[in-house]
């Protein structure tokens, strides 16, 4: 298997590539192998338990990290896509339909970044245009009408800022989404399994219980952006990282996420399918908790929730 491995990891390959040719010259079984196998297991479990914010960066934009098609293709059965906005047309970089998990029926939806160049290319590198978000409140409207719980997939840079994104409305369609996330009286889960970029992501993560897997990251700007706005030089994009406060470790303290979803070691994109079945593990067990709520309930906390993000920031002394 061909692995890409990050900047920060050049010690982890550099084993890999020692154990990889002392296998084709002495064999799977030879003395020797198994030594190397542990001593790099070893060391990425290391350097894992270390990374900054920066690495982390680079962990939740890595290529081969699951997205929406694969958690749908392994969590949700008899999914059925939807498509389109009623409006304009349909969106490629976020898709949504009905499915059912674990018996639970559940209108889902997410960004979609894609795999190779051709499949990124379709889905717009997971920058939804308008059509996207109108999309999502169109499936929010309809898990209301049938009452279902709503569950999102966060994995975009943001949304997309073209010239045609703008002339058809795309601060109006993301104000919009997460006016109706925060107005819907049935469970709503969101999961940022990657990238959670500016309005992009917000706009389908005002939901009840915000939960990001342990490598992912959520910020109003890239790092770069912010970057470039504050020292006019995106090579410190290191230093604004960790300022930002963009981890899941972070957020979780800070109150702006419910939960953190603990990942493979050496991130979710070396062990896929454990890291989807944790996330669904996950899912599951905030639908169960939100189901015993009533609607007036789920309404009156979510809102009193996002409300009060960082009023205990303000009034905690410095």
């Amino acid at each position: 298997m061909v692995r890409t491995y990050l900047d920060f990891e050049r010690p982890i390959a550099e084993l890999d590539k020692k154990l990889e040719e002392f296998v084709a010259a002495n064999g799977e079984t030879a003395e020797g192998a198994n030594e190397i196998r542990v001593k790099s297991e070893d060391e990425l479990k290391a350097l894992y338990a270390k990374i900054g914010p920066w690495e982390k960066t680079q962990v939740a934009r890595h290529p081969a990290r699951p997205h929406f098609s694969e958690y749908v293709s392994a969590l949700i059965h008899d999914y059925t896509p939807l498509s389109g906005d009623r409006k304009f047309g349909d969106d490629h970089a976020l898709l949504g339909g009905l499915g059912k998990i674990r018996g639970h029926s559940v209108v889902v939806m997410g960004h979609e970044k894609g795999k190779d160049t051709e499949s990124r290319l379709h889905h717009n590198f997971g920058m939804a245009q308008p059509e996207g978000y109108r999309k999502a409140v169109r499936l929010m409207e309809l898990a209301e009408r049938f009452s279902l719980p709503v569950i999102s997939f966060v994995d975009t840079a943001g949304a997309f800022p073209g010239r045609g994104a703008e002339e058809r409305g795309q601060a109006e369609a993301i104000a919009r989404t997460i006016d109706r996330g925060l107005s819907l009286r049935v469970p709503f889960i969101s999961v940022i399994t990657g990238e959670g970029g500016s309005g992009g992501a917000v706009a389908i993560a005002t939901a009840d219980k915000v939960m990001m897997l342990e490598h992912s990251i959520y910020s109003v700007i890239s790092p770069e952006g912010c970057a470039s706005i504050l020292w006019r030089d995106g090579a410190k994009a290191k230093d604004a990282a960790k300022a930002m406060k963009i981890t899941a470790q972070d957020l979780k303290q800070l109150g702006i996420i419910d939960h953190i979803i603990n990942e493979p070691i050496g991130g979710a994109h070396r062990e896929s399918q454990i890291a989807i079945k944790q996330v669904g593990a996950a899912i599951i067990a905030a639908l169960e908790e939100l189901s015993e709520k009533s609607p007036d309930e789920l309404l009156k906390t979510r809102r009193d929730k996002f409300l009060n993000i960082g009023r205990s920031l303000l009034n905690t002394p410095s």
